[in-house]
């Protein structure tokens, strides 16, 4: 008799997990369920396959094309991502790569996109990868599509994004190409940098020398640092004077430079001029 129930209820078991694990929980579908609840998803059940078919629209070499996902969710009503009133929102951005060069790139993207008030609530870095998280007031979550479009000028992209609820997300960031969004220097070609309170990066791994002019109205207290690919300092260079043109050779090993003043970049009231030289 025992026997009989244990095979019965074995039976069952299986019907029951042949049930759940249906033709259409694709991987796909297991992506589309994880932005929206399962109310929703069998309320619009039909829809959802019609506006996901066919499939292989929404996958890149294999893997799930994730902000398109999003951005198909979104333009069809199915993503809100907006709040009824501010709240806190709770962002974590996860890589494989170096963890300076990724929060600067990340720090760039996000001020692009118009976030500038957050703080960091955590960082952390393993054996397999680093996590940035972040928190800031917002009126809505941020859209996929617009970081993922400010992430490709650093050459960076997102591979996956998990949805932990309306106001915590977490993305996977492909930074292996990454490179800083900034201007790249090239011989005898001048570059005026426009007044700024923020110190100006440059790319700088094309060039030999580079002489830095200021105008007559300006106070220049310069600071130069040196940076390798990764963004790990390598050299600066401050002067307490007041300097009109600095002549800089630039390391060998040197990829970006950031042009700063020891004090504050209010002493530099008109444009600095770059002239680079030397090819290498």
């Amino acid at each position: 008799m025992v026997k009989i129930f244990l095979l019965f209820l074995f039976l069952v078991s299986s019907l029951f997990s042949n049930e759940m694990i249906s033709s259409d929980d694709t991987n796909l579908t297991l992506k589309i369920k994880s932005f929206i609840d399962e109310q929703e998803f069998q309320k619009n059940k039909d829809f959802i396959k019609l506006i996901f078919s066919p499939e292989s629209n929404f996958y890149t070499q294999d893997r799930i094309d994730i902000v398109k996902v999003a951005q198909t969710l979104k333009e069809n009503g199915l993503l809100n991502l907006f709040f009824k009133e501010p709240q806190e929102l709770r962002l974590s951005f996860k890589t494989t790569g170096s963890p300076l060069f990724f929060v600067k790139i990340m720090g760039d993207t996000l001020r692009n996109i118009g976030y500038y008030r957050y703080v960091t609530v955590e960082s952390n870095l393993d054996a397999s990868a680093f996590t940035w998280t972040i928190s800031l007031s917002s009126e809505h979550a941020t859209d996929p599509l617009l970081l993922q479009k400010e992430l490709q000028k650093s050459a960076c992209g997102i591979i996956d994004i998990k949805r932990n609820s309306s106001n915590n997300w977490e993305y996977a960031i492909d930074s292996s190409n990454g490179q800083l969004n900034v201007v790249s220097l090239v011989d005898t070609q001048d570059i005026k940098l426009k007044r700024s309170l923020y110190a100006h990066w440059i790319n700088v791994s094309k060039i030999q020398n580079l002489k830095i002019s200021s105008s007559y109205r300006d106070s220049w207290y310069p600071k130069i640092s040196y940076y390798n690919k990764q963004l790990n300092l390598l050299k600066v260079i401050e002067k307490d004077d007041k300097t009109k043109v600095i002549n800089l050779q630039i390391p060998k090993c040197a990829k970006y430079i950031k042009i700063s003043d020891i004090y504050t970049l209010k002493n530099v009231r008109d444009n600095l001029v770059l002239t680079p030289s030397g090819s290498r």
